[in-house]
């Protein structure tokens, strides 16, 4: 029988989310200067984040976005005006003690139009405060959180009815548990075992099935679970490969969106960690451009397991596609610093490989650790 539906995440169920995101997403402690940050279409749920802040003795802010202001933006900025950091944006990433960000687009390609060129400049710009924003974090100064809220277009997107999506994203987020919070926790401690008894033991992962043979070398690097912290769904475990241990092919199940545009049916061919041939079906410019930014942006930094089995599709949204149970996925540019990982880029842009194949394998160190999209020893 089908989970009720949800009701456009009515007022119980946005109170659920809220205490979710405010208590176990983003950690938020008495004092804490909090911003909170969405789409316009959101207001229902910033509302009762707001609201739930103010109950833990903290001190929230309101930040409301929308989308054709940000083509505008894009569509008039000059270079200069591009690369200029202004007070609000450097007070964003500088000041807050925990950042709580809804996504909630009522345009899912609002800059569908914008030269690539024009977004590239912006991401060098704000390359040295997002870096050390996220090492910050790394270090535990900083708390973040990146959540859904449903829509009309990311419904559409996802090729779903709007009731049909709400569900999927109540579901995706384990509000259909009576205890979301026991539930992630229930999904980290079995992401921290993965990490402690495979993942974390590894030098070399050989990744092989229908489109892929892959060599990714992690000897020496940490992995980390994401359960649902820094984002919302989580459901991965991840890591940062050694920077010149990459070798191998592959080919890409879905597509891979990046600032409004997608580029599908990627193949990147890697030799000594760096990308030497690359092709896509829709979007080879900006392919092109992407890996064209920095040497980094040729580089992975990030390879990782999707491990949310309560997602099952394809959406074209990367904060539900990378999570799909029975996924990996990979990035190409900035690594985390918390992994261990080196590389430094513009971009960390995440592209999904379907593993649910019964032919789709990992092997760590030559151990067949990985088959049909589990780990074996999953569901015990």
């Amino acid at each position: 029988m089908a989970t009720p539906y949800p009701g456009h995440l009515f007022s119980s169920a946005l109170e659920k989310y809220a205490k979710l995101l405010v208590d176990y997403s983003g950690r938020v402690e008495k004092g804490d200067d909090v911003l909170i940050r969405g789409d316009i279409t959101a207001l229902p749920l910033l509302r009762e984040i707001y609201r739930i802040v103010l109950l833990r003795g903290a001190y929230p802010s309101l930040l409301v976005s929308d989308a054709v202001i940000g083509e505008i933006y894009f569509y008039y900025a000059s270079p200069e005006q591009l690369e200029h950091i202004t007070p609000i944006e450097r007070t964003v990433f500088e000041e807050y003690d925990v950042h709580i960000n809804i996504m909630a687009p009522d345009h899912v390609k609002p800059l569908n139009s914008i030269d690539p060129y024009k977004l590239s400049i912006k991401a060098r710009a704000t390359k040295e405060i997002r870096e050390k924003f996220f090492q910050e974090a790394a270090q535990g100064r900083r708390k973040w959180t990146v959540a859904p809220y449903p829509t009309l277009a990311m419904a559409q997107e996802a090729e779903m009815s709007p009731m049909e999506y709400e569900e999927f994203v109540y579901r995706a987020v384990k509000l259909h548990y009576d205890d979301p919070i026991g539930a992630w926790r229930e999904q980290g401690a079995r992401q921290e075992r993965v990490i402690r008894e495979i993942l974390g033991k590894a030098d070399e992962l050989r990744v092989v099935g229908p489109g892929i043979d892959l060599t990714v070398k992690v000897g020496g690097r940490r992995w980390i679970s994401d359960d649902g912290h820094e984002n919302m769904p989580g459901g991965e475990v991840f890591t940062g490969p050694v920077e010149d241990g990459v070798e191998g092919c592959v080919k890409f199940d879905y597509p891979a969106p990046y600032m409004g545009r997608v580029v599908d049916g990627i193949k990147l061919c890697f030799r000594n960690g760096m990308v030497v041939e690359y092709d896509a079906v829709q979007g080879r410019d900006l392919l092109e451009k992407l890996l064209s930014l920095d040497e980094g942006a040729r580089r992975l930094g990030e390879f990782a397991f999707g491990l949310n089995y309560d997602i099952r599709r394809v959406t074209k949204n990367i904060l539900f596609d990378e999570k799909i149970g029975g996924t990996i996925h990979m990035a190409l540019g900035q690594s985390y610093p918390e992994t261990g990982g080196k590389n430094r880029s513009a971009i960390h842009w995440d592209i999904v490989k379907d593993m649910r194949s019964p032919d789709a394998k990992v092997y760590a160190d030559g151990e067949l650790v990985y088959i049909g999209g589990k780990f074996r020893g999953w569901e015990d």
